[in-house]
């Protein structure tokens, strides 16, 4: 970390060496990282990045995995040409740059990434996952668009006074124990008010001993001891969408 007086919400981790098995294209203005399965299907999954974006590695191997479970999957560029955090990146400038990135700015390229996905690939059934800041670009898309029918939210950063009650499908909330930039009284105020006033399914769920970004930016075989975490966090958001997509 290069600042370690401002961590950040996304420590990098364990960068994956991994190319990735599909393609880039374009996707009206923006781009995207695209791959089918062998078998025709008419289920899509977006996969939304971290502060790292679209082209992390790791990213794209969470996408590959849906499609090695029969799902189209796209990677877009939500930051829309902008460029992605580094970890190298002056820490103390980390929470302007965020301001220029707004999660819940992004319905222009959500709307741009729907029309392709039924367009060009056929998809009828549409989710959606994404990865801290793209957690938080989940809560924000299912509670606005009721075509996506199930979404998974992987640790997105969360304030007090968040409320996702209100929304339209089923979604699944996956926390870590040890998140440095979650506490636990934030994720039980946020299930207190989904118990309250949420009228669609949802889960949320915490995964013991585990820290930010332990789903996707961990490797289960140089850290043996979250290897069944890591794996279970995998398996359930597969699941999730299985159910209900």
């Amino acid at each position: 970390m290069a600042n370690e007086s401002r961590p950040c919400p996304c420590d990098i981790g364990d960068r994956f060496d991994y190319e990735g098995c599909g393609q880039e294209v374009q996707v009206e203005h923006i781009k995207a990282y695209v791959c089918k399965p062998a078998a025709s299907t008419d289920k899509a999954v977006i996969v939304i990045h971290d502060i790292f974006g679209w082209q992390l590695p790791n990213t794209r191997y969470m996408a590959d995995m849906l499609v090695a479970n029969g799902y189209i999957a796209i990677c877009p560029d939500f930051f829309a040409g902008r460029e992605a955090w580094k970890p190298s990146n002056d820490w103390s400038k980390f929470d302007d740059w965020l301001k220029t990135r707004d999660a819940r700015k992004i319905n222009k390229e959500a709307v741009a990434v729907l029309k392709y996905l039924k367009e060009q690939c056929g998809a009828k059934k549409l989710g959606v996952v994404g990865f801290c800041w793209g957690g938080i670009v989940v809560r924000h898309l299912m509670m606005t668009y009721a075509e996506f029918k199930a979404g998974v939210s992987l640790y997105g950063l969360i304030k007090d006074s968040d409320d996702i009650s209100s929304l339209l499908n089923p979604t699944f909330f996956i926390f870590a124990e040890k998140d440095d930039f979650i506490p636990l009284h934030q994720v039980n105020l946020l299930e207190q008010k989904l118990k309250k006033n949420c009228k669609v399914d949802y889960e949320v769920k915490i995964y013991l001993g585990q820290t930010h970004g332990f789903v996707h930016r961990r490797r289960e075989d140089i850290n043996p001891q979250d290897k069944p975490y890591i794996e279970e966090g995998r398996k359930d958001m597969i699941s999730w969408l299985n159910k209900y997509m």
